[in-house]
């Protein structure tokens, strides 16, 4: 069993910065699969950033660029920096890990709120 805890969100304005950390209570180093998502009031959850144990990883279109997925397996720790951020980037942002896939991730933190304001 893996526990996430994220932290990091807050209130930012436009063309800001802000780096999204997730704690897991347990080694993430033979974690296959781990992501940021996150869910905008009336959306659904979208992948954000997603990281393979193979090394891979992949951003959706709307973040390319701005936002950089990173990891520290000695502290189990991983991070979600977000640069030149949105009105539209305001969400809560989700913290996952799993074995199977991005769309079946078995663990997930409680999210962390991101307000970016114009």
């Amino acid at each position: 069993q893996v526990q996430l805890v994220e932290s990091g969100g807050g209130l930012v304005q436009a063309g800001g910065s802000l780096r999204l950390s997730c704690a897991a209570s347990g080694s993430i180093s033979s974690i296959n699969f781990m992501g940021w998502y996150r869910q905008a009031p009336g959306q659904q959850r979208e992948l954000v950033a997603g990281f393979t144990r193979g090394g891979s990883t992949n951003y959706a279109d709307s973040v390319k660029g701005r936002f950089t997925f990173s990891r520290d397996n000695a502290k189990n720790t991983v991070f979600l920096q977000m640069n030149s951020l949105k009105p539209e980037d305001t969400a809560v942002y989700y913290c996952a890990a799993g074995n199977w896939g991005f769309h079946g991730m078995d663990y997930w933190g409680k999210g962390t709120l991101v307000t970016v304001s114009s």
